[in-house]
Order: structure tokens, then sequence, then C-alpha cells
């Protein structure tokens, strides 16, 4: 997808797939997927277990690569780099440079148990971006407070419950000010009283930035809120895309009907089928 800008130019995506398949031994996860993300576009990937939504940001982050196809970061490929004219495999120093445009959260908080939560959302600017430590400190301490944890920068993770933990680990990653931001199913370890707290700081971050985001969830009044498309994904393949009033309220295929009804409420205006 190309979005047109004002004046009639063309906006380079700022994640593109291209024909990508990924195979686990005999297991195909991925199937010639061809996928755009427009700058500032956020983009909601639904579907069963298995269907292979991680593992498109799995990709994307470097923690997997394709068995085959193209993967670009701002019109740059991820996994290759062009030397003498030629394409080849990329390096660690290439990986890494085009890495640093990509921020991610995880299911799990990864936090580093020995440091204060400043610390935590400090490091990365420092010693990744070269920022000063000032200068970091100050970054870190804007978006603490911006998670609604100001008042825990001297705690260490252990001191916090999991939603806390969970939104160190949402402001550590948004501090690097990434071109896009990947979130795997971030409250699927949370309790259930937690969710609430660390989905509202998405969709406050989903107002405010600029960022791209590439969220895998299985909140479909979330995805619904907070996309400007919604990707249903099955056996590796996209099903069905669209805005989430279309494909929320207007599904075409009988898998994504049968997806949703398990989501569905009586409570639930929003997502009527």
């Amino acid at each position: 997808m190309k979005l047109e800008k004002a004046k009639g130019q063309i906006e380079q995506p700022v994640v593109s797939y291209k024909d990508v398949n990924k195979s686990f031994g005999d297991l195909e996860v991925l199937k010639k997927l061809n996928l755009d993300i427009a700058p500032s576009e956020k983009v909601a990937l639904i579907g069963p277990s298995g269907s292979g939504k991680t593992t498109i940001i799995r990709l994307l982050m470097t923690l997997e690569q394709p068995t085959s196809g193209l993967i670009k970061v701002n019109g740059d490929p991820l996994w290759h780099k062009e030397v003498n004219g030629e394409m080849v495999p990329a390096d660690d120093k290439h990986l890494r440079k085009i890495r640093n445009n990509i921020g991610m959260v995880f299911q799990q908080f990864n936090l580093f148990p020995h440091m204060s939560i400043l610390e935590n959302v400090t490091t990365g600017p420092v010693h990744v971006l070269g920022i000063p430590k000032k200068e970091a400190q100050e970054r870190a301490v804007t978006m603490l407070e911006k998670v609604g944890l100001g008042d825990k920068l001297d705690n260490y993770p252990v001191q916090l419950s999991g939603g806390q933990q969970q939104r160190v680990a949402i402001a550590r990653a948004v501090v690097m000010q990434p071109r896009v931001m990947l979130f795997d199913e971030v409250t699927s370890a949370l309790d259930p009283e937690l969710v609430g707290e660390v989905l509202a700081v998405i969709k406050e971050l989903a107002k405010e930035t600029d960022m791209a985001m590439i969220l895998v969830t299985h909140e479909m009044d979330f995805a619904y809120d907070v996309a400007d498309r919604v990707v249903f994904l099955h056996n590796g393949q996209i099903e069905e895309a669209g805005s989430p009033k279309e494909l929320f309220n207007k599904p075409k295929s009988a898998r994504l009907k049968s997806f949703l009804s398990r989501f569905h409420s009586s409570s639930n205006e929003k997502i009527a089928m």
C-alpha cells in the first residue's frame, strides 16, 4: 500500500514485504506474503494461533530469517545489501543499522533486573544511539511520565506490577524513536485486571506519535480503536484486510466471520456481526 502525498508524490512504505516465505522444516508459516506499511500507519494483525502473525514481526526484528522473498525498511533491503551492484546476504553491521529504525515490545518484559527503571530506559539511547547521558535521562524521564511512571524512576523491576513493567518496556522501546514499533501480544502475560492500563498507554501513543505500528493482538476492541488497517491471517496468508469498520462489521470470508464470532458480545456495540 502506498499513500499519495498532498502534492501528488508517492510516499514510500516504511516497511515492505515482497513474496516473503518462511518455513520451519516442512512447516510453511508464511506463504508469499505481500504487505506494505505506510509511514505513521497503525496496522493490527489478527488471526488464529499459528497463522503467522508473530513470525511477520520476528522477521522484521531479525529474530528469524525469511526462507525467501524480500523485506525492506525505509526502502533499504533488510536481509540483503548491495555490494558492487549485486545483492548479497547482509552482515551484522548492516542488520544493526537497519534494525535501529525498529522498536519492539515483547510478551515478556525483558527488563534488566539489576537496573532501576530510569536506568532501564536510559541505557539504550546512551549505548546504542550515543546520546549524552544527561540528555538520555531527560528523554527517559519524559517518556516514563508519559506512561504514568514518573514516580517510579528509582524503583527496580521486581518492585513493579506486571502492567507497570510492561509500560516500562514500552517507554524503553519508544524512547529510541524508531520509525516503526512492533507490539507482540503485549498483554498476553498479564493478569486480566492489568491489561487495560497497558492498552490505554498504547492507544495514547498511537494518537500522539508519527511512528508506524504493527500490532499483533487478540484484543479485538483494541484493534478496532487503535488501527488504521486490520489484517486477518490464516495459514500464513492474508485472508482479508481493510479498515476496522469494514473488517469487523462486514467480514467477507467465512473464516473471518467464524474467527470474530468468538469475540462477539451482545454488549459490544462497535463490533457487530
